[in-house]
């Protein structure tokens, strides 16, 4: 099985040049975490842009949700900013025959106290193993990509009632 995944920045992707410096979205992280995750399953990583989420646009969810239709996959991963990632999993809806996860980190995945690594563990599980459609995987917990939203103040996300 060959998982397809897009990175488009976020924290996950985050890194700082020294301590009086601004975080900023730098590469992709997903390879790093991949090896030491010690991954088995043929994978594919094509960054789509670096951009923190509070930054994305309408255009960047529509070049998003083109290359996940173009993808010849039908196992996708986003790596995601939490900010905005369900809205971005919103943009997704609709799309046919692919399972498409979204996730991300609430922490910069080059700190040592990072969910980036458990976080990318679950969304990996769950597209392999979850039914076409789209899911938001935080927390530990799977979603719905239409039923759940980022609680800032616990920094968590929850689902919402249907």
């Amino acid at each position: 099985m060959k998982i397809q995944i897009f990175c488009v920045g976020g924290t996950i992707d985050k890194i700082y040049f020294d301590a009086k410096s601004k975080y900023e979205v730098g590469s992709p992280a997903i390879g790093k975490l991949l090896a030491e995750l010690s991954i088995h399953f043929s994978y594919k990583v094509d960054s789509l842009m670096a951009k923190d989420s509070l930054e994305m646009t309408d255009e960047d969810r529509r070049l998003i949700r083109e290359a996940v239709m173009n993808s010849s996959s039908d196992r996708i991963l986003i790596t995601h900013g939490t900010d905005t990632m369900p809205e971005t999993a919103r943009a997704l809806l609709g799309i046919d025959g692919k399972t498409i996860v979204l996730t991300g980190a609430l922490a910069p995945a080059i700190f040592r106290d990072s969910d980036a690594a458990f976080n990318v563990g679950g969304a990996l599980a769950a597209a392999q193993s979850k039914p076409a459609g789209v899911y938001i995987v935080m927390n530990g917990e799977v979603f719905d990509g239409d039923k759940v939203r980022k609680d800032v103040e616990a920094n968590r996300f929850v689902g919402l009632a249907s």
